[in-house]
């Protein structure tokens, strides 16, 4: 095998562990969609449940909502720079040995398509995590706000029984 064969071979097979890194990109976002669908209708049907202290199952799930939406946002980030570091500047690299270099061309249509102002597919899924954060944000206020300020009268009640106790 020689030297241009070698290098053909190796791009290919980075090409490749590229697109199964993207499968996997997109397999981890259907995972937090699901996960982000699952807590919502949790909440809609456990919506009476009350533990301990008032706490309610839509407390907890508007918590745990709150995180897997935080977690969406930073795996989509993550993915992102490692596919444009990683892979793509190594496939470039390697392309400068090539007459041909699609993923060098792929690339410059994507920086001109985004330079044009236009949602990519990760900044959707970015949106929707943050609007998924902001809305279990929201049912979390909703939630502790009675439980905040039901302390908040019992600590007035405690201190008022204990001024006028001396």
């Amino acid at each position: 095998m020689d030297r241009d064969e070698l290098i053909f071979q190796e791009y290919k097979l980075y090409a490749e562990q590229k697109e199964n890194f993207i499968d996997r990109n997109f397999a981890t976002n259907r995972f937090y969609m699901i996960s982000f669908l699952v807590i919502i209708f949790a909440m809609i049907f456990t919506g009476n449940v009350v533990f301990m202290n008032k706490i309610t199952a839509t407390l907890l799930f508007s918590v745990m909502g709150i995180s897997v939406c935080a977690l969406w946002w930073m795996n989509v980030d993550s993915y992102n720079t490692l596919i444009k570091v990683k892979f793509a500047n190594v496939l470039e690299e390697i392309e400068e040995k090539f007459p041909v270099k699609p993923y060098t061309d792929e690339y410059k249509g994507i920086e001109d398509f985004k330079n044009k102002k236009v949602f990519m597919f990760s900044d959707i899924q970015k949106f929707i995590a943050v609007l998924g954060a902001l809305f279990f944000f929201a049912v979390f206020i909703s939630e502790i706000t009675p439980i905040a300020v039901g302390l908040f009268n019992k600590i007035l009640t405690l201190v008022g029984a204990v001024k006028g106790g001396i």
